[in-house]
């Protein structure tokens, strides 16, 4: 009887074994085997459902940290030219995130049941505070075309001090930002990262593939379980528990609900060691599931990972799923950090190893580790050092940078076998 037929027979996975089909449904699991195309820009973010937008840059922006911890040495410029030319589309999901054409109709269609998030919270009380001047603005871009911020005047210095988030920008700014939480404005493209404005139905035009007018016709139940279901393929192997948050989903998700996805077969229910729950696989990785249980999945692959990788972005789960305690520190005060500012979580062949701490300085064509340090009970043996010293090394030329400098390491052993790698490199 295969998994398909029934998921009832509940196979059982042991912890190692979920981790790699975690990874296998991320795209973490082998490196790609070949030079990446521009489509696999579109193929990663459509397998992760999402890609979260954040705008730090001490290395490269954490889009394209993600997409090069899946796709190798990838020119940045294919990312902006998907948005451009409507294969992708920004919304606001699990954060800002960017999205597939296919996609973005459904995310859409869920803001009314998102206005729990931030962001549509933000943008319903700008609207309800500054109708006019958004009213104004917002005809202003159907008569004249689409806008940046930077179109605009800079506020006096010091007249937001103290307000941090949208509150601290230029009106205009979060006027803009506004309407796109609320759905009337939506990004065109992007110039040096910043957002290009233009009204949603220009943008909804140029779409590839066009965009789908029925999904606005979707019931809020099947909306939900669509998200439901991408969710757990995106996650590999999930508890009901972990499902709510990868869509930012109200309220949390119950194995009761979960209940007619698995009659349908839509989902299959497994064990995993350790979990009091039982665990749901999408059906899509029905074969993954198999290759797992019979010890067929092979994580080979060694990566540095963005603080906002949709591994990385639900604490709890990658606590629970890889041992790893993780904070992101950069809005921590310098004197309490414990692994610097902005720390990027260094997975290697199924486990998360260590973290390294770094910065681009892209002028003076030099990478900075600043720290790097390994797990406890993570010995930096040679295929360890190699595969580290290797993807760093990678890492620092794709970022234009290919000195690379190596501050403080723990075990402090591991800074002068990395230098010895790297140096039987040149």
């Amino acid at each position: 009887m295969s998994l398909r037929e029934d998921s009832a027979s509940r196979a059982s996975l042991n912890l190692v074994q979920a981790r790699l089909l975690q990874l296998a449904a991320q795209g973490l699991l082998q490196p790609l085997r070949r030079r990446p195309r521009r489509d696999d820009v579109v193929a990663a973010i459509e397998r992760m459902r999402m890609l979260q937008i954040d705008t730090i840059h001490v290395v490269a922006r954490s889009p394209y940290l993600v997409l090069h911890s899946r796709l190798g040495d990838y020119p940045m410029a294919w990312l902006d030219e998907a948005l451009e030319q409507g294969r992708l589309a920004e919304c606001w999901a699990h954060e800002a995130c960017f999205v597939t054409a296919t996609d973005i109709g459904w995310h859409r269609r869920a803001r009314d049941q998102r206005m729990h998030h931030w962001a549509h919270r933000h943008a319903a009380r700008m609207h309800r505070e500054h109708r006019a001047d958004m009213d104004a603005l917002l005809a202003g871009i159907g008569a004249s075309g689409p806008v940046r911020a930077a179109d605009f005047a800079r506020q006096p210095a010091g007249a937001a001090a103290g307000k941090p988030g949208w509150w601290e920008w230029k009106p205009e700014k979060r006027w803009l930002e506004a309407w796109f939480a609320l759905g009337e404005l939506m990004v065109a493209r992007r110039e040096h990262f910043q957002r290009v404005y233009d009204l949603a139905g220009n943008v909804l035009a140029r779409l590839d593939p066009p965009f789908d007018p029925q999904v606005s016709a979707v019931s809020p139940p099947l909306m939900r379980q669509r998200f439901i279901a991408d969710s757990v393929r995106a996650l590999g192997v999930t508890p009901a528990g972990w499902i709510a948050d990868y869509h930012r989903l109200r309220p949390a998700v119950t194995d009761r609900e979960l209940a007619p996805l698995l009659a349908s077969g839509d989902l299959l229910a497994v064990s995993v060691q350790g979990w009091k729950t039982p665990g749901y696989v999408h059906r899509d990785h029905a074969d993954a599931l198999d290759r797992a249980l019979r010890g067929r999945l092979r994580a080979t692959h060694t990566a540095l990972l963005s603080p906002f990788d949709p591994l990385v972005w639900d604490r709890v789960r990658l606590l629970a799923m890889f041992g790893f305690e993780y904070t992101l520190e950069c809005y921590t005060p310098s004197a309490r950090r414990r692994h610097g500012y902005f720390v990027l979580p260094i997975l290697h062949r199924g486990r998360l190893v260590g973290r390294l701490d770094a910065k681009a300085h892209r002028s003076e064509a030099v990478f900075e580790i600043k720290s790097a340090f390994l797990e406890s009970g993570v010995e930096p043996g040679p295929a360890l050092v190699h595969a580290l010293a290797t993807v760093i090394a990678r890492f620092a030329r794709w970022h234009g940078t290919p000195e690379i400098r190596i501050g403080r390491t723990r075990p402090a052993a591991l800074a002068a076998a990395l230098r010895a790698a790297w140096r039987g490199m040149v």
